[in-house]
């Protein structure tokens, strides 16, 4: 019986001149793993389906992630990214406006991922280490920038670093509650009144 490597090369010289690059190929497997894996979770989606979905034979996914949960770590690394840049930090601070720099964070998440890579990494971050990992880095790249922009926008911000900290942490918390249960529920905290709770907390 033939290994689903071997039945995979077999299918591209069979099939060479008639269908897509293998690059092609790759693509159309994460693109169907993406959709299925948002829809009904990582673990409910076999990969006879992913195959299926991607118009590929079964074996030509093994070719290309020996195990499933390789295809969620590829999307998770390939398709999510937690922006981290110390120019836009800049931006979104300014002296003396601690609810506007909160709330310029807020509508600019530093993470680029489509909303379907966001379904699954809130989805998958209690089973998959790799989900958790990416989600622990952009609760702190959150963290960090509103603390950045805090310190700016309060006068005399840098003294009291504990709070400043829990009031960071309190914001990245509301904003990555939106990114989660809002998606799955609809229920939404407006990130504006947060914030003005938050500078007014400070002051």
């Amino acid at each position: 019986m033939d290994s689903p490597l071997q039945t995979a090369k077999a299918w591209s010289r069979s099939r060479r001149g008639k269908q897509p690059s293998d690059g092609d190929a790759r693509t159309r497997i994460l693109d169907a793993a993406e959709e299925l894996f948002a829809g009904g979770g990582y673990e409910a989606t076999p990969t006879a389906r992913i195959a299926e979905l991607a118009g590929v034979p079964k074996g030509l996914v093994f070719h290309y992630f020996p195990r499933k949960i390789d295809v969620l770590i590829s999307l998770v690394d390939e398709r999510t990214v937690v922006v981290e840049e110390e120019v836009e930090e800049e931006a979104e601070a300014v002296p003396g406006d601690a609810v506007g720099a909160l709330s310029r964070l807020a509508r600019r998440l530093p993470l680029r991922a489509s909303p379907a890579m966001r379904r699954i990494l809130f989805r998958e971050a209690d089973t998959h280490l790799s989900v958790r990992e990416r989600l622990s880095r952009l609760n702190a790249e959150i963290i960090r920038r509103a603390r950045f922009a805090l310190e700016l926008a309060l006068p005399g911000g840098r003294g009291d670093a504990a709070r400043l900290e829990a009031a960071a942490a309190t914001f990245a918390a509301v904003l990555l509650y939106q990114e989660s249960i809002c998606l799955l529920t609809g229920h939404h905290i407006d990130p504006d009144a947060v914030a003005e709770l938050i500078a007014h907390a400070l002051h």
